[in-house]
């Protein structure tokens, strides 16, 4: 029996020592709950935030409201403004962001 993504994920983050943040919109928080479906996701899940309207966005992860207007929520723009918002510095290791089909990935800043 193969193991899930998030199960594998875990496995190379733990391996690494490595931490990992989620900046979620659209998918309202999918994402943090599988990774926090997997015991002992808490050695390298920092947490996330859920976005979803564009005030959100703005107050919460800091996307320019002209990212927004030009780009609209679910593009590669926002979901990269996304992955490097704050707050959650992922303490040396990976920060994923989504919005409807577009996601983005950012190694955090050590």
């Amino acid at each position: 029996m193969s193991q899930s993504i998030e199960t594998q994920i875990g496995n190379l983050l733990r391996q690494r020592g490595l931490k990992l943040a989620t900046a979620e919109s659209c998918t309202g928080g999918l994402v943090a709950d599988r990774i926090t479906d997997i015991p002992g996701s808490s050695d390298y899940f920092v947490g996330g935030v859920v976005a979803y309207a564009y005030e959100a966005k703005v107050a919460l992860l800091h996307v320019s409201w002209d990212t927004l207007r030009l780009y609209g929520a679910v593009s590669r723009e926002t979901v990269i403004e996304m992955a490097r918002g704050r707050p959650h510095s992922a303490g040396g290791g990976y920060r994923i962001s989504v919005s409807g089909h577009c996601r983005s990935w950012r190694r955090a800043a050590r």
